[in-house]
Formats: C-alpha cells, structure tokens, sequence
C-alpha cells in the first residue's frame, strides 16, 4: 500500500470509532427522562430557539475554519472539511488531542511539491498548538474578568482559583513567546498570534448566543429578555472558563458540562440545558462530515 492507502485507512478508522463511541454515549446516557420532561414543557417560541441554536452549529464550524485556515492558508472548504473531521478525532482522543492531527491527516494528500510529510506535520502541530492556545486563552480572559463578578454565588476552593491564575499566566507568556519558540518549524508572527485570538472571542460569542438560548428554551434563565442579561452573560462566560480550565476526557464531557452547568446556573434544566448543547455542537457536525468528505 502507499501512503495515500494508509492515510484514506487511518481517515475511516477514525471515523468508525468516533461513531462507535457516540452510538455507545447515546445508548448509556441515563438521563432521558429528564431531558424530554424538559421538552415536552416547552411552547413553540423555545423550540424556535433551539432551532435558532442549530442553525448557528454551523456558523460556529464556519468560524473555527476560518481561525484554521487564517494559521494554514487553504480553501474554505478544504477548511471546513478538515474541521468537521477533527470532531470525530476529538471524541476519541484525551482532552480533544487529535484534533489538529486528524486535520494533517486530510492535509497529508495536499502535500505540496517538494514540502515533506515531516515538514508537513511540524507546520500542522505548530499551527494547531497556536489555535487551541489562543482558543482557550480567549475563554480564560473572558472568564477571569466575568468570574469575581460571580464569585460571590458559590463557593469555590483556593487551589481552583490558583489553578485559573496560573492557566491565565501561562498561556500568556506562550502566546507571547510562540513566534520563537516554534520558528524552526513555522512561520509565526505576533500579529497572527492576535488574528488568530480575536476570532477566538469571535467564536466564544457563537458559543454563548447558543447557551443563552437552550438556557432559556429549556427554563434555565428565566425570560427571553435574560438572554442579553450582563449577569446571564458572566454567568455564560464563567461557566465556559470551568469547562475548560477542568480536566476531562470525552467519556465524561457531557457530564461535566451538565455539571458545571448547575453550579453556575443554579438548576437541573441548566444541566440538560449544557448536555443539549453538546449534542448539537458535539454530535451534529459528526454526523454531517460524511457529506463533506472528498470521493
């Protein structure tokens, strides 16, 4: 076999497990009951704003395609392409690790005349630490400045507030020396450092639109008129710097996010509310990436 063959086997490999895990999560989740007493209590305006919530998944993939192909100048579709695959890597490696190679899996048989696979993979792992980097650098600003707003509804222990600081500190520090630190394998810039980090806000800002609107679709926030809320906004903006700044692996996101959820919000809806939201930017774009796969 050549690598082509090899690489198109490892792409489907992937893809089964990713599937097999999903089918797994959907058939052992223990929760149902809860979930579609939530749904059977909800009037037409909450299931617009589901569907609202729907509709904006693919605005959220479009934006994670455009911060990936700002860092690896490519196609919008190949972007796009490459993004909805990573999601299945993601659900089956620790921590979402197999994001950024799944996508230099794709990337393998674009190889540029003359560029070799292990220039290839040093530019693709690069360019990926500098997007999850600047990713979660954007949740982690957003909710350091939302959480001592929030502090005060919980009770939180001094080792996770040190954990937030050190996070904080570090990623800066990173994302400042990362033009050096990976300038024998990419080209970095501080400027793409900053490109890359106001999509990222722009990306959170989907994510929190959507939350805003399971929230209340599903009773977790009161009325409509919350959704633009400053406290439901800090509470939004806290509740994603948790989820990220907490050690999971997918097995268990779904139930951290639902846990999270009620800490932050104050009630069991808000769990279903976060699980919903899983499912539509977690299990959603897995199942459309077989329509956007090349033949």
């Amino acid at each position: 076999m050549n690598k082509k063959q090899i690489y198109h086997i490892i792409e489907w490999v992937i893809a089964g497990a990713a599937c097999g895990f999903l089918v797994w999560k959907i058939a052992t989740y223990d929760d149902y009951a809860s979930l579609w007493a939530c749904l059977c209590g909800m009037g037409w305006q909450q299931w617009v704003a589901i569907g609202v919530c729907v509709a904006l998944m693919p605005v959220n993939m479009a934006i994670e395609a455009w911060r990936w192909r700002t860092l690896i100048p490519m196609s919008f579709h190949e972007a796009q392409r490459q993004v909805y695959y990573s999601k299945l890597a993601g659900l089956i490696t620790p921590w979402r690790l197999g994001e950024y190679p799944a996508r230099g899996v794709l990337m393998e048989g674009q190889r540029n005349k003359g560029q070799s696979t292990k220039e290839l993979w040093a530019k693709v792992l690069s360019m990926g630490a500098i997007g999850s980097a600047t990713m979660t650098a954007a949740i982690v600003a957003a909710g350091a400045i939302a959480l001592p707003l929030e502090i005060g509804n919980w009770t939180l222990e001094n080792d996770y507030l040190y954990l937030i600081v050190a996070v904080t500190v570090l990623l800066g520090a990173t994302l400042y020396s990362a033009p050096r630190l990976l300038r024998r394998w990419a080209v970095v810039s501080h400027r793409l450092v900053a490109v890359s980090l106001g999509q990222s806000f722009v990306r959170l800002a989907c994510w929190c639109v959507q939350l805003g609107l399971v929230l209340w679709a599903l009773g977790g926030i009161g009325g409509i008129g919350n959704i633009g809320n400053l406290g439901v906004l800090g509470r939004t903006l806290t509740y994603y710097l948790f989820v990220t700044v907490t050690p999971n692996v997918p097995i268990a996101e779904a139930g951290v996010r639902g846990a999270w959820a009620i800490v932050v919000f104050g009630s069991m809806n808000a769990a279903m509310a976060g699980v919903l939201l899983w499912v539509i930017n977690t299990l959603l774009p897995c199942l459309i990436w077989p329509f956007l796969r090349k033949k």
